[in-house]
């Protein structure tokens, strides 16, 4: 069987519309999330900074926006994380059986 039949057969299968349109969801949705905290915390910097800046606490020397910036960095690999999960669970699996009703 040609390349071009297979791809052709994956391409029709309604399976494929269903993983394409999964991906596709998960993928705008923490993409959505992380513009989200990305563009918050840089609002915060540009009209906040003096809330960033106080201390965490009375005895503290370190700023507020310290464990936020922190927090920034650990949300995205926490996305990330969740996206390479579900890719390598049901997006794996829906693509090995494509390749497999694919090759009938």
């Amino acid at each position: 069987m040609s390349n071009e039949l297979s791809a052709s057969r994956i391409r029709n299968n309604p399976k494929f519309a269903e993983l394409v349109r999964q991906r596709d969801a998960l993928a705008w949705s923490l993409t959505a999330i992380v513009l989200v905290i990305y563009f918050g915390f840089t609002l915060l910097v540009a009209f906040a900074p003096e809330f960033l800046t106080q201390p965490m606490s009375a005895n503290s020397v370190i700023p507020v926006g310290m464990p936020i910036g922190v927090g920034v960095i650990l949300a995205s690999i926490v996305l990330t994380g969740i996206y390479v999960y579900r890719a390598n669970t049901s997006f794996d699996q829906m693509i090995r059986e494509l390749i497999q009703e694919a090759g009938k």
